[in-house]
Order: C-alpha cells, then sequence, then structure tokens
C-alpha cells in the first residue's frame, strides 16, 4: 500500500470511528435500548400523560373524591396541560391486567396505580419498568418495582375502628358477643386493618363470627350479617365492626330485616362516605374514618408529576415501605381520625368533603341541628 492510500484509508476509519462515538452518545442521550432514563424524562415539560387506574366503583369515594381530586392536582401542577387516562377496573384483576397494558402501549409518561390485587398486578408493574414508565402505588401498595407510594396508616385505621368500638360498647364488651366483618383478601389494606383491629377485640370481647368479604361488596356483607344474626342470635350481638362504610350500610339493613335496632348495637365504618356520615348523624352508624382524600391525592398527583419530569420525590415522599418484592419505596403516610357526630364540621365540612347542605337534607335536618350543624 503507498502513502496516499494509506493516508485515504486512515481518513476513512477516523470517520468510522466518529459515526460510531456520535451513535453512541445518541443512543445514550435516547437511553439506549431501554425504555427511557432520567435524561429523557428531564426533558418533558408540563405536556405530559398521566395514566390513573382505580380498583371499583362500588365504594363510593373513587368516583366522588379520589379521580377528581387527582385530575385537578395534575392540571393545577401542569397549568392545564397534564392529561389523565382514566379507567377503573370494577374489582376485576384481569381487566386492570388489560388497562395497565393499554397504558404501556399508549407510551403514557406516568401510571399512578390502586391495584385490585396486589400480587397479581407485578408483572404488570415490571413491564411498565421495563418501559420506562414510573409507577405510584396509591392508597395500596402493590407489588413489583414501584417507585413511590401513598396511602394511610392501615393498621392504625383498624386500631382506631376497635378501640371506638370498645369504648363505646363498655361493659357489655365482656358480657356480649360481636360480628367481624372485614374486606376483601385481595386488598392488603384489608389486611392491615385486621391485623390493627383483631387483636383489641379478641382481648376486649368474643368475636362470635369473623368474616373477610369478597370484593369489598356490600351485598356480600348484607348475606354475611344476615348469617351472623341466625347463628349467634340477634339477642347476643352487641357490635359490629364493618371495615368500611358502604358494607356498614349493608349490615345496618340486615340488622333492620332481622327486627334489630341499628342505635342500641354500635356499629364502625371507614372513608366518611356521605350516606356514612347521615347514618352517624342518624344514630344508626356509631363511627366512621375519616381520611383526608384531598391530602392523598394531593401527593400522588404530586409524585406522579415529578416523576413524569424526571424529578426526584424525596421532598414528598421523605418515609420508606417495603412491599413482598421491593425495600425501601419512598413513601408518603398520611394520619386518620376517628369520625363521630362530635366532629364532622371538623373534619369532613372543613376539609370540603361535602357541603352542609349535601348532608342536611330533608330527612337529617332535624338531626343536623341537633349536632348544631344549623
Amino acid at each position: 500500500m503507498n502513502a496516499q492510500m494509506r493516508r485515504a484509508a486512515m481518513a476513512a476509519s477516523a470517520t468510522a470511528m466518529a459515526v460510531l462515538l456520535a451513535a453512541c452518545g445518541s443512543a445514550k442521550q435516547s437511553g439506549g435500548s431501554g425504555g427511557g432514563d432520567s435524561a429523557s424524562k428531564k426533558a418533558k415539560g408540563d405536556d405530559i400523560t398521566v395514566g390513573l387506574l382505580l380498583p371499583e366503583n362500588k365504594t363510593a369515594r373513587y368516583e366522588s373524591l379520589d379521580r377528581p381530586l387527582i385530575t385537578k392536582r395534575i392540571s393545577d401542577l401542569t397549568n392545564g396541560k397534564g392529561k389523565v387516562v382514566y379507567e377503573n377496573a370494577q374489582q376485576d384483576a384481569t381487566t386492570q391486567t388489560q388497562q395497565m397494558q393499554t397504558l404501556i402501549t399508549r407510551k403514557v409518561d406516568v401510571i399512578i396505580l390502586d391495584s385490585v390485587d396486589s400480587k397479581s398486578i407485578a408483572s404488570s408493574v415490571q413491564k411498565a419498568k421495563d418501559a420506562g414508565i414510573p409507577v405510584v402505588a396509591y392508597d395500596r401498595l402493590a407489588d413489583g418495582p414501584i417507585d413511590a407510594y401513598t396511602s394511610f396508616d392501615n393498621t392504625e385505621v383498624g386500631r382506631v375502628q376497635a378501640n371506638a368500638l370498645v369504648k363505646k360498647l363498655g361493659p357489655k364488651a365482656k358480657s356480649g358477643k360481636i360480628v367481624m366483618v372485614n374486606g376483601s383478601v385481595t386488598d392488603p389494606n384489608a389486611k392491615m386493618f385486621k391485623d390493627g383491629a383483631l387483636p383489641i377485640l379478641q382481648k376486649a370481647t368474643t368475636i362470635a363470627k369473623k368474616y373477610d368479604t369478597p370484593d369489598w361488596d356490600p351485598n356480600n356483607a348484607n348475606s354475611e350479617m344476615a348469617a351472623a344474626i341466625q347463628a349467634v342470635g340477634k339477642n347476643n350481638i352487641v357490635g359490629v365492626y364493618s371495615a368500611n362504610d358502604d358494607m356498614a350500610g349493608a349490615i345496618i339493613q340486615a340488622m333492620k330485616t332481622a327486627g334489630m335496632d341499628p342505635k342500641k348495637i354500635p356499629v364502625t365504618g371507614q372513608d366518611s362516605t356521605l350516606t356514612g356520615v347521615q347514618r352517624i348523624l342518624a344514630g344508626t352508624q356509631f363511627m366512621s374514618i375519616f381520611k383526608s382524600y384531598p391530602q392523598e391525592a394531593s401527593i400522588a398527583g404530586q409524585m406522579a408529576v415529578d416523576l413524569a419530569q424526571g424529578k426526584s420525590v424525596d421532598s414528598v415522599a421523605p418515609d420508606k415501605s417495603n412491599s413482598n418484592t421491593t425495600k425501601n419505596i419512598p413513601t408518603k403516610i398520611v394520619p386518620v381520625v376517628a369520625l363521630t357526630k362530635d366532629n364532622i364540621k371538623d373534619t369532613v365540612v372543613k376539609d370540603n368533603y361535602y357541603k352542609l347542605s349535601d348532608i342536611c337534607t330533608a330527612n337529617y335536618k332535624a338531626a343536623c341541628k341537633a349536632a348544631g350543624l344549623m
């Protein structure tokens, strides 16, 4: 090879190397063969798409509170440019898996997930991770590589419910029997509620019947309570632990059908639903758990926007949680409060859950006046 040919070959080699280096640099900037990295996320401004998956609509809170609150928070944080793609699984784990896949295919920027089944959804969470889509676990901690999590102190919820019931029962706690109606076994929160309540109830009273209610379905809770009344005897039941308000309403209906007076038999609840608050005012339901869904939704919205834009969530999620598969998940836990007739004004009204006009309808005006709400 002569000198001229050697110079030409060296020049061609240098050019090829430059092209290769440029290609490598471009691959790094775009996240290579993976689903994207923080560099690409940081380029995202307010024009983001958030997938929002809620588990069911039999519990009133999801459609009336969680969905609109989260949607508004994302809009506020993105100057109205952020879009929310919403789906409700209607308590079907397979449906939610399909919904997750649809969001992944659409290449949304982040997913807020309230899982139907925390274990079966894990593979979908992994697929989202592989596609470079962060997942925020909302209200229920799902398995899989979750990026952030917000909920309430769910074990404390059970403790507050149980302590309130035992205190209300007084001496009857030792002499009588109670029925315990828990939530769905596919919901990890239901287990935590039960774990908080069960030791307190077992120590203070006799649990004559105990149920884990499929899908949190009020119809199932009604049937369970009817069966308990028949087995235990209506005159032997002094109280009912119900894990949430919608089931409490069905339980109270079963009690009425059996000729029992719910004003004399305290029933617990959770979620501070509108009908639950009205029953508390009327005296047919003893208490509920007030959970600041506006605060929880605000945190979830902030987590989602931060993750979509490639920002750290450390400032909004200072704590850590562990799931069955993932350790040290950035977490924010929201406190809970026992809701009774005495603090309705300082909880659901003050936090703008409901207007007084929503609560104090014609059938409840007298109860509202008696409670000092009007």
